[in-house]
């Protein structure tokens, strides 16, 4: 039994568990629990799984729980992280009102309670969905997106103050034993910045943000004050939504070459996908290898829909890649030249 934050081991590879709850397609059950099967079986152990309520209104918790169930895995072969902000509610609509279009046949909404009742709610919620499984790792999920919905800055500041209170829950449920570690997970960076000024986090996700097409200096500074003060780092969304290895959507929104802006992101991925091809490797080795050489990273996210792609993920976490790639990356100004940690 692991009672200290720092005895918990992250394997390379984090398993997202967004499809488990209806993000843009409903996955039939069955393909969900050879999703959960096929993660348990080619991953190290513990095996991590992270999660949240606003992930199809608490049915990614809920699948997760009855998948782990199921399959006869013992709670403590497993890692569980719950990033915490959103309560299943009645749905009252055609479809959800939190994030409408993107959830697919649900039969719940969510709503969003960021105060220390409110996340504690979320959590006591949470452990029902799991169905005696209960989360090791909590944080306070996209804080960065509930900072963005204030109208002036007095309202900025009283939100920030919810955020608080709600990390001032988390680590009395840590002080109680019933978690090992708090965190955080936010697209925005800058937010994680501010909010590790003020809480003593144990670890952090970062999504969208460090990747082989961004990775800004002021990042990887923070990335290395962060490694020096012991706080483990989850990188994720590697691959910027799936453009990086030949989607649609950069940062899910869609990208259309009539914009300079989609030129030159159709330009950067033309270009990487050249070098990959001749230096022999795949255009996803190459960004999660990138993500995992980050200063401070522990563990990648990585999401999927098909339970053929599990072992596929887990492998890119041990991909090789010649020293001379990187460097063909920085000549073709793909990379910083200065960067530093490749």
């Amino acid at each position: 039994m692991r009672t200290n934050f720092s005895d918990l081991p992250l394997p390379a590879i984090t398993f997202g568990t967004s499809g488990l709850g209806n993000l843009y397609t409903a996955l039939p059950d069955d393909v969900k629990l050879e999703i959960i099967r096929e993660s348990i079986r080619h991953s190290e152990k513990p095996v991590v799984f992270d999660s949240a309520g606003k992930y199809g209104a608490g049915l990614a918790l809920e699948t997760l729980g009855k998948c782990l169930k199921q399959l006869n895995v013992k709670p403590d072969e497993v890692i569980i992280s719950n990033k915490l902000a959103w309560v299943r509610s009645e749905l009252k609509t055609p479809e959800p009102t939190f994030e409408p279009g993107v959830w697919k046949d649900l039969k719940f909404d969510a709503v969003q309670k960021i105060s220390y009742d409110g996340i504690l709610e979320c959590f006591e919620q949470g452990n029902e969905l799991l169905q005696g499984y209960h989360p090791q790792l909590v944080s306070v999920h996209d804080p960065d997106e509930y900072l963005a919905t204030a109208r002036n800055p007095e309202e900025e500041q009283e939100l920030y103050g919810h955020i608080l209170e709600a990390y001032r829950a988390l680590f009395d449920l840590k002080k109680e034993g019933r978690v090992l570690g708090v965190g955080v997970g936010a697209k925005n960076w800058r937010s994680i910045e501010r909010i590790a000024a003020d809480v003593p986090l144990d670890w952090v996700m970062i999504a969208n943000s460090m990747t082989i097409k961004s990775h800004p200096p002021e990042l990887t500074a923070f990335m290395e004050h962060l490694r020096d003060r012991g706080v483990k780092i989850i990188n994720s969304a590697v691959f910027h939504g799936g453009f990086l290895i030949g989607g649609d959507f950069y940062d899910y929104r869609p990208v259309s070459a009539d914009t300079e802006e989609g030129r030159a992101l159709f330009q950067w991925r033309e270009d990487f996908f050249a070098l990959c091809k001749e230096f022999g490797i795949t255009p996803a080795a190459a960004c999660v290898q990138f993500g995992l050489k980050a200063p401070g990273v522990a563990s990648i996210a990585l999401s999927t829909s098909s339970p053929g792609r599990v072992k596929d993920n887990v492998a890119l976490a041990h991909a090789e890649i010649p020293a001379g790639f990187w460097t063909a990356l920085k000549e073709k100004g793909l990379i910083r030249q200065e960067y530093a940690f490749v």
